[in-house]
Order: structure tokens, then C-alpha cells, then sequence
């Protein structure tokens, strides 16, 4: 029996175009940071943003808020925690859960990220109307929503 050929225009999808750009987003805030002598990875940098607007919060919390699975996150912050950019105390209420805190290592650090992101964003955005900017805005939370339907938006 003959198996029918399936085409896919992955050219024409938007898979390997939000891949790409994810990967140069990714090369370019990288670089930036190294060039800025921040030693910080793009996923240190959320937990720091996360905790610069929500100090305390637990680990369940912040691999909830970064997208991350909670083995992957321990090992994150263990190695946040030899950087000196945060601590992690067990909680009062309940002695199996881990708050995490920024040190003032860590919030000097996230503040030193602050020009060099919104440099980055600069670039990023350079020849994009307001108007492109929440199109594109509003399309990816559609993917995004594809793929979570439980997922809301705060706009």
C-alpha cells in the first residue's frame, strides 16, 4: 500500500520563523550581557526580574512564572545562589517549601540589566510601528493560546 506524500511548506509556516528569532533574540541578549560584564544567563535574569517584582516567592511559584519545570529551577537557583544573587530560606508555614529572595548581589545585578535590555529592545523594535508591535503582540499570544487554551492574557 502507498503511503500519500504529505507537503508542508515550512517556509511558508510560522514555526521555523519564531524559532529563528528566538534564537537570535537569544544570541544578541546574550552577547549584551556578556559585553555589559554581567555574568547572567537570559533565564537568571527572569528569576531576578521575577523577584524584583515579587520578593519571597516560593519555588512552585516562580517555575510557574518562568515556564520552567521545578528540577530544572533548583538547579537554576543553585546556581544563582553560588553567584550570590539570591538565597533561598525554608518557609515558616510550611518547612517543605523554599522561599527565594534576591541578595542585594542580585538586585544590583538586575538593575545593571535594565540599559542593556532596554537597549536590546531598541533594536529589536527599530522599524516596527506601535501598530505592528500590537499586532504581532496580539498574533503570538493566538500561538501561544493554540497551544495552552487554559491560558489568559493580561492586557
Amino acid at each position: 500500500m502507498k503511503t500519500k506524500e504529505v507537503h508542508i511548506d515550512f517556509e511558508r509556516s510560522i514555526g521555523p520563523w519564531l524559532g529563528r528569532t528566538m534564537k537570535l533574540l537569544d544570541y544578541h541578549m546574550h552577547e549584551a550581557l556578556q559585553s555589559a560584564g554581567l555574568d547572567l544567563t537570559k533565564e537568571q535574569m527572569v528569576v531576578l526580574k521575577k523577584l524584583h517584582q515579587k520578593d519571597g516567592l516560593n519555588q512552585n511559584e516562580l517555575a510557574f512564572l518562568t515556564y520552567r519545570d521545578k528540577s530544572s529551577l533548583a538547579r537554576l537557583l543553585s546556581k544563582m545562589e553560588r553567584k550570590k544573587y539570591i538565597i533561598r530560606k525554608q518557609s515558616t508555614d510550611d518547612k517543605r517549601v523554599n522561599q527565594v529572595f534576591l541578595t542585594k548581589t542580585g538586585r544590583a545585578t538586575y538593575l545593571k540589566t535594565r540599559p542593556v535590555i532596554k537597549k536590546l529592545i531598541n533594536k529589536m523594535e527599530q522599524n516596527i510601528s506601535t501598530e505592528e508591535k500590537v499586532q504581532m503582540i496580539d498574533l503570538l499570544q493566538k500561538v501561544q493560546v493554540n497551544f495552552e487554551p487554559e491560558l489568559t492574557f493580561n492586557k
